[in-house]
């Protein structure tokens, strides 16, 4: 299975435990795999470094290390998707339609408000976790 990883909830997962946390470690466990864009992955780069100034014990290093290698890179250039309401979050649904992924993981009310759009279904991480973890 396929799932696109909103950034809130990849950073709450490497930075602070609950359902965030369940999903890394899940993805890391190879139940399932995270799919993402250059434009996503630079998105988790950039947020997860400014972090580590406040949590300069956390190294961020290996966990993108991980992604870069075991995470599908999609293209989604011909993809020009505007249906959020906060522009910023249609990478995510470019991505899922770009690489026919029909889960997102987010607790963005943006994204949330678009669940059903094109058959992608867009969870909370708590949902996640309890429909596909445990």
């Amino acid at each position: 299975m396929n799932i696109v990883l909103d950034t809130n909830v990849f950073i709450s997962g490497i930075f602070f435990s609950g359902p965030p946390f369940e999903i890394l470690k899940a993805w890391k466990n190879s139940r399932f795999q995270i799919v993402l864009t250059k434009q996503i992955f630079e998105e988790y780069k950039r947020v997860a470094e400014a972090l580590t100034e406040e949590f300069p014990n956390i190294d961020i290093l290996p966990i993108l290390e991980l992604l870069a290698i075991h995470c599908p890179l999609i293209s989604a250039d011909n993809f020009n998707l505007q249906v959020c309401d906060d522009p910023d979050d249609d990478k995510f649904i470019e991505c899922a339609s770009a690489s026919s992924t029909k889960i997102i993981v987010s607790g963005d009310k943006h994204l949330l408000k678009l669940s059903g759009y094109q058959g992608i279904t867009v969870l909370k991480p708590r949902q996640f976790v309890e429909l596909y973890i445990k």
